[in-house]
Protein backbone atom coordinates (compact mmCIF):
# COMPACT_ATOMS: atom_id res chain seq x y z
CA UNK A 1 0.00 0.00 0.00
CA UNK A 2 2.86 2.45 0.95
CA UNK A 3 5.12 1.78 -2.01
CA UNK A 4 1.41 2.42 -4.00
CA UNK A 5 1.06 5.65 -2.79
CA UNK A 6 4.57 6.35 -3.44
CA UNK A 7 4.31 5.55 -6.77
CA UNK A 8 1.22 7.26 -7.03
CA UNK A 9 2.99 10.58 -5.95
CA UNK A 10 5.48 9.90 -8.21
CA UNK A 11 3.38 9.60 -11.12
CA UNK A 12 1.83 12.70 -9.98
CA UNK A 13 5.00 14.69 -9.95
CA UNK A 14 6.03 13.44 -13.59
CA UNK A 15 2.91 14.79 -15.24
CA UNK A 16 2.83 17.78 -13.40
CA UNK A 17 6.21 18.28 -14.66
CA UNK A 18 5.69 17.18 -18.15
CA UNK A 19 2.71 19.47 -18.13
CA UNK A 20 4.70 22.59 -16.93
CA UNK A 21 7.14 21.87 -19.94
CA UNK A 22 4.32 22.19 -22.34
CA UNK A 23 2.45 24.60 -21.11
CA UNK A 24 6.03 27.15 -21.37
CA UNK A 25 6.42 26.41 -25.23
CA UNK A 26 6.21 29.35 -27.01
CA UNK A 27 7.03 29.56 -30.77
CA UNK A 28 8.65 32.60 -32.06
CA UNK A 29 7.76 33.56 -35.91
CA UNK A 30 9.20 36.51 -37.67
CA UNK A 31 7.52 37.96 -41.18
CA UNK A 32 7.63 40.67 -43.60
CA UNK A 33 3.59 40.75 -43.19
CA UNK A 34 3.15 44.25 -41.64
CA UNK A 35 0.43 44.67 -38.45
CA UNK A 36 -2.98 45.18 -39.70
CA UNK A 37 -2.40 43.13 -42.78
CA UNK A 38 -4.97 40.06 -43.50
CA UNK A 39 -1.78 37.51 -43.24
CA UNK A 40 -0.87 38.83 -39.35
CA UNK A 41 -5.20 38.84 -38.89
CA UNK A 42 -5.50 35.25 -39.45
CA UNK A 43 -2.40 33.99 -37.68
CA UNK A 44 -3.11 36.49 -34.87
CA UNK A 45 -6.53 34.60 -34.70
CA UNK A 46 -5.26 31.02 -35.26
CA UNK A 47 -2.37 31.63 -32.90
CA UNK A 48 -5.27 33.02 -30.07
CA UNK A 49 -7.61 29.72 -30.49
CA UNK A 50 -3.97 27.08 -29.95
CA UNK A 51 -3.64 29.14 -26.43
CA UNK A 52 -7.07 28.34 -25.52
CA UNK A 53 -7.19 25.02 -27.01
CA UNK A 54 -4.11 23.76 -25.74
CA UNK A 55 -4.94 26.19 -21.94
CA UNK A 56 -1.87 28.34 -22.58
CA UNK A 57 0.69 25.26 -23.12
CA UNK A 58 1.15 26.42 -26.57
CA UNK A 59 1.36 29.96 -27.63
CA UNK A 60 2.83 32.29 -30.60
CA UNK A 61 4.45 35.64 -29.59
CA UNK A 62 4.81 37.20 -33.69
CA UNK A 63 7.68 39.91 -34.68
CA UNK A 64 5.26 41.37 -38.07
CA UNK A 65 6.78 44.02 -40.22
CA UNK A 66 9.90 42.49 -41.32
CA UNK A 67 11.48 43.41 -37.74
CA UNK A 68 13.22 40.62 -37.61
CA UNK A 69 14.72 41.48 -41.25
CA UNK A 70 13.79 39.66 -44.33
CA UNK A 71 13.29 35.53 -45.22
CA UNK A 72 16.65 34.87 -45.92
CA UNK A 73 17.60 36.78 -42.29
CA UNK A 74 14.84 35.07 -40.73
CA UNK A 75 15.90 31.44 -42.07
CA UNK A 76 19.04 31.95 -40.38
CA UNK A 77 18.26 32.90 -36.84
CA UNK A 78 15.69 29.60 -37.38
CA UNK A 79 19.15 27.78 -37.25
CA UNK A 80 20.79 29.46 -34.71
CA UNK A 81 17.07 29.19 -32.38
CA UNK A 82 16.58 33.06 -31.84
CA UNK A 83 13.58 32.43 -34.00
CA UNK A 84 11.55 29.16 -34.39
CA UNK A 85 9.77 29.88 -37.83
CA UNK A 86 8.70 32.32 -40.24
CA UNK A 87 6.13 33.16 -42.29
CA UNK A 88 8.03 33.26 -45.99
CA UNK A 89 7.22 32.87 -49.38
CA UNK A 90 7.99 29.56 -50.46
CA UNK A 91 11.42 30.64 -52.70
CA UNK A 92 13.37 31.68 -49.94
CA UNK A 93 13.09 27.78 -48.54
CA UNK A 94 15.17 26.71 -51.64
CA UNK A 95 18.21 25.97 -50.03
CA UNK A 96 16.30 23.50 -48.07
CA UNK A 97 14.46 22.00 -50.70
CA UNK A 98 15.02 22.84 -54.20
CA UNK A 99 11.98 20.72 -55.65
CA UNK A 100 9.71 23.80 -53.60
CA UNK A 101 10.48 25.59 -56.55
CA UNK A 102 8.80 24.07 -59.03
CA UNK A 103 5.68 26.66 -59.42
CA UNK A 104 8.08 29.11 -60.47
CA UNK A 105 8.66 27.75 -64.22
CA UNK A 106 7.94 30.61 -66.29
CA UNK A 107 5.13 30.81 -68.01
CA UNK A 108 3.90 27.14 -66.93
CA UNK A 109 0.59 27.72 -65.28
CA UNK A 110 -1.83 29.63 -67.56
CA UNK A 111 -4.74 29.94 -65.35
CA UNK A 112 -5.66 29.96 -61.51
CA UNK A 113 -7.29 26.75 -63.04
CA UNK A 114 -4.20 25.56 -64.18
CA UNK A 115 -3.16 25.86 -60.31
CA UNK A 116 -5.76 24.23 -58.66
CA UNK A 117 -5.50 21.18 -60.54
CA UNK A 118 -1.80 20.80 -59.82
CA UNK A 119 -1.76 22.16 -56.59
CA UNK A 120 -3.82 19.18 -55.58
CA UNK A 121 -1.51 16.36 -56.29
CA UNK A 122 2.22 18.78 -55.87
CA UNK A 123 1.40 20.76 -52.45
CA UNK A 124 1.54 17.68 -50.52
CA UNK A 125 5.03 16.59 -52.25
CA UNK A 126 6.16 19.71 -51.39
CA UNK A 127 5.02 19.74 -47.59
CA UNK A 128 6.47 16.44 -47.38
CA UNK A 129 10.00 17.85 -49.05
CA UNK A 130 10.11 20.58 -46.23
CA UNK A 131 9.33 17.95 -43.40
CA UNK A 132 12.43 16.34 -44.65
CA UNK A 133 14.28 19.27 -45.06
CA UNK A 134 13.25 20.10 -41.11
CA UNK A 135 10.55 22.07 -41.36
CA UNK A 136 6.52 21.70 -40.40
CA UNK A 137 4.22 23.60 -42.25
CA UNK A 138 0.30 23.91 -42.72
CA UNK A 139 -0.16 24.25 -45.86
CA UNK A 140 0.42 26.65 -48.85
CA UNK A 141 -0.84 29.75 -49.15
CA UNK A 142 -1.41 31.06 -52.97
CA UNK A 143 0.04 34.50 -53.95
CA UNK A 144 -1.32 34.72 -57.18
CA UNK A 145 0.57 35.10 -60.48
CA UNK A 146 3.88 36.97 -60.23
CA UNK A 147 3.88 39.81 -63.65
CA UNK A 148 6.04 41.81 -65.21
CA UNK A 149 5.43 45.97 -63.63
CA UNK A 150 7.42 48.00 -65.35
CA UNK A 151 7.88 52.09 -65.45
CA UNK A 152 8.09 51.57 -69.43
CA UNK A 153 5.95 49.35 -71.45
CA UNK A 154 7.03 45.78 -72.12
CA UNK A 155 5.54 43.83 -74.91
CA UNK A 156 8.38 41.93 -76.43
CA UNK A 157 11.45 40.16 -74.60
CA UNK A 158 13.40 42.89 -76.35
CA UNK A 159 11.67 45.40 -74.52
CA UNK A 160 12.34 43.29 -71.15
CA UNK A 161 16.24 43.67 -71.92
CA UNK A 162 16.05 47.15 -71.76
CA UNK A 163 14.81 48.14 -68.53
CA UNK A 164 16.58 47.75 -64.87
CA UNK A 165 15.15 44.51 -63.60
CA UNK A 166 14.46 43.64 -59.63
CA UNK A 167 15.36 40.23 -58.60
CA UNK A 168 15.15 39.45 -54.80
CA UNK A 169 18.39 39.44 -53.25
CA UNK A 170 19.91 35.46 -53.26
CA UNK A 171 17.36 34.36 -55.64
CA UNK A 172 18.74 31.64 -57.26
CA UNK A 173 15.85 30.85 -59.39
CA UNK A 174 14.68 34.11 -60.43
CA UNK A 175 18.48 34.66 -61.51
CA UNK A 176 18.95 31.73 -63.78
CA UNK A 177 15.38 32.69 -65.31
CA UNK A 178 16.62 36.32 -66.31
CA UNK A 179 19.59 34.65 -67.49
CA UNK A 180 17.93 32.54 -70.01
CA UNK A 181 15.94 36.23 -71.08
CA UNK A 182 19.26 37.85 -71.98
CA UNK A 183 18.91 40.33 -68.59
CA UNK A 184 21.28 41.34 -65.98
CA UNK A 185 19.19 42.34 -62.85
CA UNK A 186 19.61 44.24 -60.08
CA UNK A 187 19.32 42.03 -56.69
CA UNK A 188 17.89 44.07 -53.60
CA UNK A 189 16.19 43.34 -50.70
CA UNK A 190 12.22 43.34 -50.71
CA UNK A 191 12.76 46.55 -48.07
CA UNK A 192 14.55 48.70 -51.02
CA UNK A 193 12.90 48.19 -53.55
CA UNK A 194 10.33 50.95 -53.90
CA UNK A 195 13.06 53.52 -52.63
CA UNK A 196 15.11 51.81 -55.90
CA UNK A 197 11.87 52.57 -58.31
CA UNK A 198 11.20 55.86 -56.54
CA UNK A 199 15.37 56.78 -56.93
CA UNK A 200 15.15 55.06 -60.73
CA UNK A 201 17.50 52.67 -59.54
CA UNK A 202 15.66 50.08 -61.09
CA UNK A 203 12.60 50.34 -62.98
CA UNK A 204 11.02 47.05 -63.27
CA UNK A 205 10.16 44.45 -61.10
CA UNK A 206 8.19 40.83 -61.20
CA UNK A 207 5.23 40.30 -58.47
CA UNK A 208 1.93 39.97 -57.72
CA UNK A 209 -1.21 42.05 -58.35
CA UNK A 210 -2.07 41.92 -54.33
CA UNK A 211 1.53 42.22 -53.24
CA UNK A 212 2.16 45.75 -55.67
CA UNK A 213 -0.91 47.10 -53.87
CA UNK A 214 0.08 46.10 -50.13
CA UNK A 215 4.04 47.65 -50.26
CA UNK A 216 2.73 50.40 -52.60
CA UNK A 217 5.06 49.53 -55.28
CA UNK A 218 2.39 50.56 -57.70
CA UNK A 219 2.55 53.89 -57.40
CA UNK A 220 5.75 53.87 -58.51
CA UNK A 221 4.64 51.76 -62.06
CA UNK A 222 2.62 52.51 -65.55
CA UNK A 223 2.47 49.11 -66.64
CA UNK A 224 1.37 45.31 -66.61
CA UNK A 225 2.79 43.08 -69.29
CA UNK A 226 -0.44 40.90 -68.93
CA UNK A 227 1.52 37.17 -68.75
CA UNK A 228 1.37 35.31 -65.72
CA UNK A 229 5.11 34.70 -65.15
CA UNK A 230 5.30 32.29 -62.51
CA UNK A 231 3.23 31.14 -59.33
CA UNK A 232 3.54 32.44 -55.67
CA UNK A 233 3.07 30.86 -52.65
CA UNK A 234 3.67 31.54 -49.16
CA UNK A 235 4.19 28.99 -45.94
CA UNK A 236 4.13 29.32 -41.88
CA UNK A 237 7.27 27.32 -41.80
CA UNK A 238 8.24 26.03 -38.00
CA UNK A 239 11.46 24.52 -37.03
CA UNK A 240 10.95 20.70 -36.62
CA UNK A 241 12.83 20.09 -33.82
CA UNK A 242 11.01 22.73 -31.56
CA UNK A 243 7.68 21.80 -33.07
CA UNK A 244 8.45 18.32 -31.66
CA UNK A 245 9.10 19.53 -28.31
CA UNK A 246 5.43 19.57 -28.38
CA UNK A 247 3.15 17.47 -26.39
CA UNK A 248 1.23 15.19 -29.04
CA UNK A 249 -1.76 16.03 -28.18
CA UNK A 250 -1.12 19.58 -28.43
CA UNK A 251 1.23 19.11 -31.65
CA UNK A 252 -2.39 18.16 -33.41
CA UNK A 253 -4.06 20.49 -31.98
CA UNK A 254 -1.93 23.23 -33.84
CA UNK A 255 -1.53 21.32 -36.83
CA UNK A 256 -5.58 21.31 -37.22
CA UNK A 257 -6.01 25.09 -36.48
CA UNK A 258 -3.21 26.23 -38.30
CA UNK A 259 -4.15 24.22 -41.60
CA UNK A 260 -7.26 25.68 -41.69
CA UNK A 261 -6.10 29.45 -40.40
CA UNK A 262 -3.61 28.86 -44.00
CA UNK A 263 -6.91 27.37 -46.32
CA UNK A 264 -8.50 30.65 -44.95
CA UNK A 265 -5.15 32.65 -45.95
CA UNK A 266 -5.16 30.95 -49.21
CA UNK A 267 -8.80 31.65 -49.85
CA UNK A 268 -8.81 35.12 -48.81
CA UNK A 269 -5.56 35.71 -50.99
CA UNK A 270 -7.32 34.66 -54.07
CA UNK A 271 -9.62 37.10 -53.42
CA UNK A 272 -7.56 40.22 -52.72
CA UNK A 273 -5.39 39.21 -55.75
CA UNK A 274 -8.69 39.70 -58.01
CA UNK A 275 -8.84 43.27 -56.40
CA UNK A 276 -5.78 44.26 -56.63
CA UNK A 277 -5.64 43.59 -60.49
CA UNK A 278 -9.12 45.73 -60.54
CA UNK A 279 -7.52 48.33 -58.40
CA UNK A 280 -4.24 48.39 -60.94
CA UNK A 281 -6.38 48.83 -63.96
CA UNK A 282 -8.93 51.77 -62.23
CA UNK A 283 -5.57 53.99 -61.22
CA UNK A 284 -5.11 54.02 -64.82
CA UNK A 285 -1.54 51.55 -64.93
CA UNK A 286 -2.33 50.00 -68.61
CA UNK A 287 -2.32 46.45 -69.04
CA UNK A 288 -0.29 45.01 -72.12
CA UNK A 289 -1.42 41.72 -74.02
CA UNK A 290 0.97 40.38 -76.06
CA UNK A 291 -0.01 38.07 -79.17
CA UNK A 292 0.91 35.92 -81.77
CA UNK A 293 4.44 35.47 -82.80
CA UNK A 294 5.58 38.07 -79.81
CA UNK A 295 3.79 35.45 -77.17
CA UNK A 296 5.64 32.36 -79.13
CA UNK A 297 8.76 34.07 -78.08
CA UNK A 298 7.92 34.77 -74.95
CA UNK A 299 6.64 30.85 -74.39
CA UNK A 300 10.26 29.48 -76.37
CA UNK A 301 12.35 31.42 -74.15
CA UNK A 302 10.30 30.22 -70.73
CA UNK A 303 10.91 26.68 -71.52
CA UNK A 304 14.53 27.00 -72.30
CA UNK A 305 14.51 28.74 -68.68
CA UNK A 306 12.86 25.46 -66.99
CA UNK A 307 15.19 23.03 -69.24
CA UNK A 308 18.15 25.20 -68.02
CA UNK A 309 16.64 24.46 -64.11
CA UNK A 310 16.48 21.04 -64.63
CA UNK A 311 20.19 20.98 -66.41
CA UNK A 312 21.82 22.59 -63.59
CA UNK A 313 19.85 20.54 -60.73
CA UNK A 314 17.67 23.19 -59.43
CA UNK A 315 14.61 21.40 -60.17
CA UNK A 316 14.21 17.73 -60.65
CA UNK A 317 13.30 16.58 -64.09
CA UNK A 318 10.97 13.70 -62.71
CA UNK A 319 9.01 16.60 -61.11
CA UNK A 320 8.37 18.71 -63.94
CA UNK A 321 7.64 15.46 -65.94
CA UNK A 322 4.70 15.19 -63.40
CA UNK A 323 3.79 18.12 -63.48
CA UNK A 324 3.58 18.47 -67.51
CA UNK A 325 1.17 15.33 -66.88
CA UNK A 326 -0.80 16.88 -65.04
CA UNK A 327 -1.17 19.68 -67.06
CA UNK A 328 -2.06 17.42 -69.88
CA UNK A 329 -4.65 15.13 -68.26
CA UNK A 330 -6.06 18.98 -67.53
CA UNK A 331 -6.82 19.53 -70.93
CA UNK A 332 -7.85 16.15 -71.99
Amino acid sequence: MKQAVCYTIALVILMGTTFSHAKDITLKIATLSPEGSMWMEKMRAGAGEVTRKTQGRVTFKFYPGGVMGNDNTVLRKIRVGQLHGGAVVGGALADYFPANQIYAQPMKFSSLAHMDHVRRHMDPFIQDGLYEAGFVTFGLSGGGFAYIMSKHPVETVADLRKQKVWIPDNDNISREIMAVFGISPIPLPLADVRTALQSGLIDTVATSAVAAVILQWHTQINYVTDIPLIYIYGVLAVDRKWFEKIAEPDRAMVTEIMTRTFEQIDTQNREDDNQAIAALKNQGIAFITPSGPVLDEWRTTADRATEKMVATGMLPADVVAKIDELLKAFHE
